[in-house]
This record gives C-alpha cells, sequence and structure tokens, in this order.
C-alpha cells in the first residue's frame, strides 16, 4: 500500500488560519452585514449592496467551513486552498473599482491590499501542497 504524502505543516496552518479569518468575515458580513461594511471603510450600504455583502459573506463562511473539514487531507486541502486564492484574486479585482470611487476609495484600496495579499499566500500554500 502506498503512503500518503505527509501534509507540509506550515501550509496546514496557514491555510486553517485564513479559514478562520473567513468564518469570522463571513459571519459578519452574513449576520451583521452593515456594521461589516462600515467596518471595511465601504460606508452605508442600500438594499442591494446589503444582499451582496450577505452573498460574498456565506461564501466565505462556507468556504472557511470547508477548508477546516479537509484538513488533513492534503490533496483536498490544496484544492481548497487554490479555490480560495482564485477567489481572492477575483476578490481584489472587484475591490479595484471601489477604489477609483470617492465615496469608497478607503475601503477599495484596503480591500485590494488585503484579497491580493490572501490571494498570494493562497498560492504560495498552494505550491507546497501540491
Amino acid at each position: 500500500m502506498a503512503r500518503r504524502p505527509k501534509i507540509d505543516p506550515l501550509a496546514q496552518q496557514t491555510v486553517l488560519a485564513m479559514a478562520g479569518c473567513r468564518v469570522g468575515i463571513g459571519a459578519a458580513s452574513f449576520l451583521a452585514t452593515g456594521p461589516a461594511m462600515r467596518a471595511a471603510g465601504l460606508g452605508e450600504a442600500n438594499a442591494t449592496g446589503r444582499a451582496i455583502g450577505k452573498v460574498a459573506g456565506g461564501r466565505d463562511l462556507a468556504l472557511g467551513l470547508l477548508t477546516f473539514a479537509v484538513r488533513d487531507d492534503r490533496q483536498a486541502l490544496a484544492t481548497v486552498a487554490l479555490a480560495a486564492a482564485l477567489l481572492d484574486a477575483a476578490d481584489a479585482a472587484a475591490f479595484s473599482f471601489a477604489a477609483v470611487e470617492p465615496e469608497t476609495r478607503r475601503g477599495g484600496a484596503i480591500g485590494v491590499l488585503v484579497a491580493a495579499a490572501a490571494a498570494l499566500v493562497g498560492f504560495w500554500s498552494f505550491r507546497r501542497l501540491s
């Protein structure tokens, strides 16, 4: 019987730490959308903005919980890390649109930096887990 390759502990810990952040941010965005958006520097949102905030929050919450569920399976963890990194890269691109609008410039700029950093860490983790 072939032995399964061990999980890189640093990459695993990194992915799980990010999953914890996703669960927290996702829960806050889903359950307390207005305060979460204000805390992110995006200001007050109308009903459409709150709905989109809840969608994004639900996505992050689900992705974080999925990450915890596959934490001991190297291949599945690598796949989830890659999916998360791609979503973070897409988030960075989306936040760039907010960064050029005067009323959301601060939140957009913060979002670009945080999401881009998360994407880079996610790609690094994927590479170490693959």
